[in-house]
């Protein structure tokens, strides 16, 4: 896919099919570094390859996909949402608090609404916090960075506050539902991710909306002068990303049927690791959703083979940070992009 909308009024109609072949050719750069994986993991432990342990990498990198995805979005914007992480544990922690009963919970809970309503109230919280998050960057042109980096402080604070520090629980069957639940024997998490992710691919690869996104991540201003809206996509986009980061909470607090109050803790390592090894810019205006599934396929897979090698959980932040940092290397050689 071309960086920018104005690049590709510009080329001609052959540059243009030669730019969007060699971004699908990019898009499969990891298939090879996930057969190598696969292979190194029947070799740790042939129960890497068996169906119940692929199943068991699918369903526990599906929350965290979904987040990826959301950050993808925002990132080829040209933008990053650190928020995303504590929106992933607040959203569910409020549904959680307005409808469990205190009595039954020992106290947490003020049991405000009926159970019906908790998913409905999961998603508008999400929405309510990228609205916000749009409020203070694209209207009052804040920098995104910091604003999103205290919106994390503040949202992940409010967390703490509704729980008292504790874990919300007993839960109604509306908000376990698509964490526990089995659609054709593969947990409906699973199949909610990969939905999204189709749906994904196809927006932001075939629509006049994705080639917005792509635009305004290349060169916002020449995407304003080729009469795109950027402040509305934007606005949008930061709702939209806030959502599913809400979405990706409700399934984790259905696989758990609890809403811990550090859910969601340090997600967003993994979310930035799995995104840069799938080759999403940081620049804006390059990466693709399916390089952003194959790169959180890849780092799940790695965690579930040292995992099988019996290498301590402990060590999984230092992998999310070398495979950043990795992956950052290999952009910068192979684009010869300096990254700002």
């Amino acid at each position: 896919m071309t960086d920018t909308l104005s690049e590709t009024a510009v080329s001609s109609p052959s540059e243009v099919r030669r730019s969007l072949a060699f971004a699908r050719l990019r898009d499969l750069a990891l298939v090879p570094a996930i057969v190598a994986v696969a292979v190194v993991g029947y070799l740790v432990n042939p129960v890497f390859l068996q169906s119940d342990n692929i199943v068991n990498v699918l369903q526990s990198m599906s929350e965290i996909s979904v987040l990826v995805l959301a950050q993808t979005m925002v990132l080829i914007t040209g933008k990053m949402d650190l928020s995303l992480e504590s929106t992933f544990g607040l959203a569910p922690g409020i549904a959680a608090w307005l409808v469990v009963d205190p009595a039954v919970t020992h106290g947490l809970g003020v049991h405000a609404l009926p159970p019906a309503l908790a998913v409905p109230v999961v998603l508008l919280v999400g929405v309510l916090v990228g609205a916000f998050n749009g409020l203070l960057i694209v209207r009052f042109g804040l920098n995104g960075f910091i604003v999103t980096l205290g919106m994390l402080i503040v949202l992940r604070g409010l967390l703490t506050g509704v729980s008292g520090g504790k874990t919300f629980f007993a839960l109604p069957p509306a908000m376990t539902y698509l964490g526990s639940a089995s659609w054709l024997g593969v947990p409906a998490s699973v199949w909610v991710s990969l939905l999204l992710f189709v749906a994904g691919i196809v927006v932001l690869g075939y629509t006049r909306a994705g080639r917005a996104l792509y635009a305004i991540g290349g060169n916002v201003d020449a995407a304003r002068a080729a009469g795109i809206r950027t402040d509305r996509i934007l606005w949008i986009t930061l709702v939209v990303a806030s959502m599913l980061a809400a979405l990706a909470g409700l399934l984790m607090s259905g696989r758990l049927a609890a809403v811990p109050a550090a859910q969601g803790d340090g997600a967003i390592f993994q979310v930035f690791a799995a995104a840069v090894i799938g080759g999403v810019s940081l620049n804006g205006g390059r990466g693709t959703v399916f390089g952003a599934f194959t790169g959180v396929l890849l780092l799940f897979m790695i965690i579930n083979v040292l995992t099988l090698a019996g290498v301590p959980a402990q060590w999984t932040n230092f992998l999310n940070g070398a495979v950043i940092l990795v992956a950052l290397v290999v952009s910068r050689i192979t684009g010869g992009k300096a990254q700002t």
